[in-house]
Formats: structure tokens, sequence, C-alpha cells
């Protein structure tokens, strides 16, 4: 009786495991073209931001960012009819819980600061020493490589991992040491962190 409910008790971690792997695959899998989707609008907006900004007006020119959160989540619902279906696991609802937890927070600050830079709210209400300097970008790119980097150690894919990394770290080091070049830096994090990750995994799964 005991050898048979040590039997019972492995087979059901098995089944778990199983069933976890199972969930990693199918998500790293569905995982490819919304990657790039959103790495190409993230690059799209940064240079578009970019060119506005420096051109025809200043930084009121960053509500566009809430514009391409509305049509990126257009476009991804659109690739999710697409995918294969997932039925909902733990595994997928702590990676939409850290993407969520990432948009919070990022989308909390710069809502803040692009009030600010409109002169909606007076910046000493926020920051009350005029002297403290705050770089929105770094601190955006370094919340998105911790992001990415632990969806890549929950599905264990590496290229995510490694993307997410070197986004993070060089967008943050990047954006302080080019204060004046803030969207590119915000374009290349994308194409690092987003769009060749995509691309590997979409490739990957032709092959």
């Amino acid at each position: 009786m005991e050898e048979n409910k040590n039997l019972t008790a492995e087979r059901s971690l098995e089944i778990i495991r199983e069933s976890i792997e199972r969930s990693q695959r199918a998500i790293e899998k569905n995982s490819g073209l919304p990657l790039v989707w959103w790495g190409v609008c993230v690059i799209v907006f940064s240079l578009l931001i970019e060119y506005l900004w420096k051109n025809h007006g200043g930084p009121a020119w960053n509500f566009l960012w809430f514009v391409m959160w509305v049509i990126g989540y257009i476009g991804n619902r659109v690739l999710d009819k697409k995918k294969e279906t997932v039925p909902t696991t733990f595994v997928g609802k702590t990676i939409g819980h850290v993407w969520a937890t990432f948009g919070i927070f990022c989308g909390g600050i710069g809502l803040v600061l692009c009030l600010i830079g409109c002169g909606i709210l007076p910046a000493k209400c926020v920051v009350p020493d005029s002297h403290i300097y705050m770089n929105i970008t770094s601190i955006i790119t370094l919340c998105f490589g911790i992001a990415s980097t632990i969806t890549g150690f929950i599905i264990e894919n590496r290229a995510i991992q490694v993307c997410g990394l070197v986004a993070g770290f060089g967008g943050f080091f990047a954006a302080l040491q080019f204060p004046m070049q803030q969207m590119y830096v915000m374009a290349a994090v994308a194409l690092i962190g987003l769009v060749i990750p995509g691309l590997l995994i979409h490739f990957q799964n032709k092959n």
C-alpha cells in the first residue's frame, strides 16, 4: 500500500512537471511574433517622437506613447487569434503579472513626467529639489530588462534571458551616457530586447 502511495505521488509530480513544461513550450512558441510586433511599435514610435520633439514642439509629444500602447494592444489581439490556443496556466499568469507590473510602474512614472513636461503638473510637487536629475529612459529600460529576463527564466528561453540582460543594462547606462539621444536608446533597446529574440523564436519554430 505504501509503495502504491509513493508511486501515485511520484506520478502526480511527473504530471505537474510535464504540464509546466508543455505550458512553457507553448508560450515560447506563441511569443515570437508578439515580441517582434511590440518591438517594431516601440522602434517606430521612438523615432517618430524623436523627430516631432526636435522639429515640431517639445516633450508634449510623449503622449504618443499611450497611443502606441493602444495600437500595440489591438495588434497583439489580432496576433492572438492566429496563435495556438493555450489553456490558462500558472506559468502564463505569472508572465502576465510580470509584464502588467512593468506596465503599471513605467506607465505611471511616464504619465507623471509627461504631465510635468506639459506644464499641467508643477515639477516641485514630484521633485522638490530642482537640481535632481531624472532620466526616465534609463529607468524604463532597466525595468524592461528585468521583466524580460524574468520572462526568459520562467519559460527557460536563453535568447530572451540574454537579450533582456543586454537591453536592460545597456539601455540603462546608454541613456545616462547620451542624455540627448533618449529615443534612439529606446529604439535600440526594443531591437535587442524584443525584435531579435522574437525573430529567433519565430525562425526556430519554422525550422
